[in-house]
């Protein structure tokens, strides 16, 4: 069963300086071959033209121009892959860090607990790291999300990333694959609360419609809404690029002064809420039936 109280396991704890098998690091990763190449691929988060910080407020966001600081900005990233020209795809194989970075799955962490972001971390995480085949590439493909293999397991026994709290929702639904959140100014929160019950606007973003025995238990077969983004930047070179998440483009198409009546609050990708449309096609996902659009949220930023 779901602890879903436990606490945040220490990430700035130390790793170990000895005790790896011959052949490997502290963290458990085999040095890069001659065949190979080491590559970091930073993110970082936005509104507009300017750069995500918790604590700051940003005019102009939503299709009402809304006022709003940040409350959180987290996601996973899978299936990492660095393109040819021809878009060929390359898997990075991501250091295996005992933190952040688990088999092919990585969790982004771009708040630090400060300000508006109070209920997050101290500790960022804002770089992939790994090995990938030497060659000459062009482009990124990663996605968006949990695989289906590890989205459904028991955190209490799961390894970091995936037993970090803030990112689970339930054993039957998995992971919360996008945790992005905004709160709006004092006066627009009253106005807001007053007229919906509901005070800002946050985003969560997992599987939903997946059938099981219970709550308590995963689904032997993938959820009728996966959700997942496969993210593709056709120009992108991890030596000069930086991944940019842009909170604008994700809450461009909705109306962030009201909240739909019986509905949760933000958008927590249930089928059928008013208040997902805009969140989802920003997204480039299928939602109801709304065929998917071109993902607007991440694109290529020169350092």
């Amino acid at each position: 069963m779901r602890s879903l109280f436990r606490a945040l396991p220490l990430l700035l704890m130390s790793m170990p300086l000895s005790g790896a098998p011959i052949g490997q690091n502290a963290a458990g990763t085999s040095p890069p071959t001659s065949a190979e190449e080491i590559v970091h691929i930073s993110f970082a988060g936005s509104f507009g033209d300017k750069p995500f910080a918790c604590g700051q407020y940003y005019e102009g966001v939503g299709s009402n121009g809304a006022t709003v600081t940040p409350s959180d900005l987290r996601f996973f990233v899978s299936n990492v892959a660095l393109l040819a020209a021809d878009g060929t795809p390359t898997p990075v194989v991501l250091e295996q860090d005992g933190v952040w970075q688990y088999r092919s799955l990585a969790l982004i962490d771009l708040e630090d607990g400060t300000g508006g972001c109070r209920n997050g971390n101290a500790a960022m995480h804002a770089e992939i790291s790994g090995t990938v085949a030497r060659g000459n590439y062009t482009g990124l493909r990663f996605t968006l999300g949990v695989p289906f293999e590890l989205d459904h397991i028991d955190d209490s026994t799961a390894p970091s990333p995936l037993n970090m709290t803030a990112m689970l929702w339930s054993w039957q639904n998995g992971y919360k694959f996008l945790r992005a959140e905004v709160s709006t100014r004092a006066r627009q929160a009253r106005s807001m609360a007053k007229a919906t019950g509901a005070v800002g606007f946050p985003v969560h973003v997992g599987s939903t419609g997946c059938a099981s025995t219970g709550p308590n238990s995963g689904p032997d077969h993938e959820c009728k809404y996966p959700n997942r983004t496969v993210v593709t930047l056709p120009a992108f070179d991890a030596m000069k690029d930086t991944v940019v998440f842009d909170m604008s483009k994700l809450l461009g198409r909705t109306d962030l002064s009201r909240n739909t009546q019986q509905t949760a609050p933000g958008c927590m990708s249930f089928p059928s809420d008013p208040d997902c449309i805009g969140v989802m096609q920003a997204l480039g996902l299928v939602y109801g039936d709304l065929p998917a659009k071109p993902q607007v949220v991440f694109y290529a930023r020169e350092k």
